[in-house]
């Protein structure tokens, strides 16, 4: 059965460093041991000690290790203190000011930012130094908006190479001196004005992720994985949901470290993220594969993948009263940290896996998550298995690599951030290391993750068919069709897009006076038609004649009215909403957290070029077809705008009179030449792509010209335009939010 999976492969790697056969505390001393302003402890061996410090402050020293009966680092040589915690210096921002300059800044300090003229500002004003070493909110940037990728400005404490941002440009990172990199070292500018890679944060020996920062993160991304994943379970014509077998779609790997480091308390904390993961997964309408991984110095399986899938071992009651009565003391003697062997035992699972199916596996989505202080003692680089991960999986092909995605964990006092950093995935808009201060921050992340009863349906879902024009409704599975019958009994058309279960939205000029909910039909997806209408709401400030006397005939500012259906429809594969901007549904498609979720956000994600690639659908063919167009913005979108003099009737004089903020813009034949938009395309979305749903951020509203009458098939010319009614305008999304965030009118969206 055709159907994209999403969700395979997930580790979850919890390890620490060891140092095997550590003597006995009576071989070190345990004179001049004490810290300046804090206080130390001793593990229950005796070989380690552990500095810590108040609030605010943190050790200069975090661990000493007993080795043959010597201290590293020696006492005598380095006598630790608290210091007050700092966060990265932001002396490298661009294009403006950052207020105050100063040479450190400490918890609770506050820094402002602000644009030199011509400059646009995006990110955060104001930012404050918070006690984790990171700085709240996101990078503030001055931009240019006359470049195909947005500047992606210079985070705290880092300096960046180059300073041009169009198509296959580069820009490279390095932190200051002190401070680990975590991100991408190099991003290049893309075809769709997204730069590669993921912004980079430069962390110090004492930064750490805040539970509810790693529990929004990585939970942000691992619901939408699964509410993927559940999509492609097949159904039988009663809806009843057949669970996938052998071969299934959804691999979950989790590995535990039991080395020594690990206090046995740790350990059974750590067993219990396990189970609350699983638990929480479970809430979720998939059914996942599983394989349990313990390890140190070897791996031992609680359950293997390969059991699992041919049922011997898929009860996972029996599996997690397995892990349960697992013994700290079961790791026998070899006690070492052998990252590299865990990575081995899941590039073998995922081996057997290609070669028992090599379909389902190129279906498959392959996650890694790896909770790790990043100091292995044995077995090589992990990397190197890790590297061999990546090749299996993607293939080198390109197109492959969101197959693949690599999280990181690390906790404690000695995580190695820079070697974390070649074990885990750098893609935008998803974060994919996170550092943790101890087993009890691990713990409080996953209980606080993936909050089952805030799940929100999917939005912007599609399926690519390539160049197959015969299943377009298909494709795009909230495609309306909306016919309406006027009295003199000719029918008018126009297209619409399903934003809720209940909700079409379309262009309000599809509606003139006289026109019934009883006179309207819509079709939806494939095979739902002629479906019965409850109204039609226009914008209340739509008025065709609202400055006629102003030389334009007719003003389609506002131009876009909800149909409420007069029962919701049923969702399934082939009937799915698009996604709406700001939105905490499109938060989710767009794989932002709840805190990083913002109007400003969505539009800076998906509208920050000065050329948007997008598309609207069209019916005036033999069968449904994508039009491709560029909105134009910045240096491009006052062209555009000033043809709109140029349509016919239109005497006024000013173009912002006709074509204000509310509206996007295409058309013409710079820097493409765009498809044009005919009579009967009206209301239709206007959607962008990015990444693999559908984001719809403008209606088909008119255009300068009606070059379709003679050629269905018309690309613009030089002066032909369309113009959009924006969904990023403030007043059309307030019209929207009063109907479809309205609880008692079907299932809501949350607005941001």
């Amino acid at each position: 059965m055709d159907r994209e999976p999403w969700l395979n492969l997930f580790m979850l790697a919890i390890l620490c460093p060891l140092i095997t056969g550590a003597p006995s505390s009576s071989l070190c001393s345990d004179e001049n041991l004490s810290i300046r302003g804090g206080s130390f402890s001793l593990s229950l061996d005796g070989s380690l000690v552990r500095y810590s410090c108040p609030e605010g402050y943190y050790p200069t020293i975090t661990i000493r290790r007993c080795n043959g009966g010597r201290w590293n680092p020696m006492p005598e040589s380095k006598t630790p203190e608290c210091k007050r915690v700092t966060c990265p210096n932001p002396r490298g921002f661009e294009n403006g000011e950052v207020y105050p300059n100063q040479p450190w800044f400490f918890v609770n300090d506050t820094t402002h930012y602000s644009c030199h003229s011509g400059y646009i500002f995006r990110g955060s004003g104001t930012r404050v130094c918070q006690l984790n070493g990171k700085w709240s909110g996101s990078t503030a940037v001055c931009g240019r908006n006359s470049d195909h990728c947005p500047d992606p400005g210079i985070p705290a404490g880092s300096t960046k190479n180059g300073n041009n941002f169009n198509i296959d440009d580069k820009v490279t990172y390095r932190c200051d001196r002190t401070l680990t990199l975590i991100g991408s070292k190099e991003r290049v500018c893309q075809d769709d004005g997204q730069w590669s890679g993921t912004e980079p944060e430069c962390y110090a020996g004492f930064t750490y992720d805040t539970p509810e920062e790693a529990s929004e993160g990585f939970s942000s991304s691992l619901k939408s994985n699964l509410e993927l994943s559940k999509l492609h379970e097949e159904t039988d014509q009663y809806g009843k949901k057949i669970k996938v077998q052998e071969g299934g779609k959804l691999d979950i790997y989790i590995a535990l470290d039991v080395s020594d480091s690990i206090e046995e308390d740790e350990f059974e904390k750590a067993k219990d993220v396990i189970k609350t993961l699983i638990d929480k997964i479970s809430y979720y309408d998939v059914t996942p594969n599983y394989e349990i991984l313990i390890f140190a110095s070897n791996v031992t399986q609680i359950v293997s993948m390969t059991d699992f899938k041919s049922g011997q071992g898929n009860n996972l009651e029996q599996i997690l009263k397995r892990l349960a009565n697992y013994k700290y003391e079961s790791k026998g003697a070899r006690t070492g940290t052998n990252i590299a062997e865990a990575y081995k035992t899941i590039l073998e699972s995922i081996k057997i896996e290609e070669d028992h199916n090599k379909e389902d596996f190129m279906k498959t989505q392959h996650i890694v998550i790896m909770f790790t202080d990043g100091q292995a003692n044995m077995g090589g680089s992990p990397k190197i298995r890790v590297d061999q991960i990546k090749h299996l999986v993607i293939q080198n092909n390109p197109s492959r690599e969101d197959k693949l995605d690599l999280y990181v964990f690390g906790m404690g006092d000695d995580v190695h951030a820079e070697d974390i950093n070649d074990l885990k995935t750098n893609r935008g808009n998803e974060k994919f290391f996170f550092k943790l201060k101890n087993f009890d921050k691990l713990k409080e992340t996953f209980d606080n993750m993936i909050d089952e009863g805030t799940s929100v349906a999917l939005c912007g879902l599609y399926r690519d068919y390539g160049d197959d024009s015969s299943d377009r409704r298909r494709q795009y599975p909230w495609l309306a069709k909306i016919s309406v019958t006027r009295s003199n009994g000719k029918i008018s058309k126009c297209m619409g897009s399903l934003v809720t279960s209940t909700f079409i939205l379309t262009a309000a000029h599809c509606f003139v006076f006289g026109d019934t909910h009883d006179r309207i039909t819509v079709d939806i997806g494939p095979n739902i038609r002629g479906i019965k209408v409850k109204q039609y709401i226009p914008h209340p400030r739509y008025n065709l004649k609202a400055k006629k006397d102003m030389g334009i005939p007719e003003y389609y500012e506002f131009d876009v009215a909800l149909i409420q259906l007069e029962k919701p429809v049923i969702m399934d594969l082939d009937l799915r909403p698009i996604c709406i901007p700001c939105t905490k549904e499109t938060s989710g498609a767009l794989r932002l957290t709840d805190k990083e979720g913002t109007c400003r956000k969505h539009k800076e994600v998906i509208m920050s070029a000065d050329t948007v690639n997008a598309a609207f659908m069209t019916d005036r063919k033999k069968s449904i077809e994508k039009k491709e167009i560029k909105i134009k913005q910045g240096k491009w979108r006052d062209a555009c705008v000033e043809d709109a003099k140029k349509a016919e009737g239109i005497t006024a004089k000013n173009a912002e009179d006709i074509i204000t903020d509310n509206f996007l813009c295409s058309g013409g034949i710079e820097p493409t030449r765009d498809d044009i938009a005919c009579k009967g395309d009206s209301g239709g979305a206007t959607f962008v792509v990015p990444g693999n749903r559908i984001v719809q951020v403008g209606i088909v509203s008119w255009g300068v010209k009606d070059l379709c009458a003679r050629n269905p098939s018309a690309s613009s010319d030089a002066q032909s335009r369309d113009y959009h009614t924006s969904l990023f305008s403030a007043e059309v999304l307030s019209f929207l939010k009063v109907y479809l965030g309205d609880g008692t009118l079907g299932i809501p969206l949350t607005f941001l």
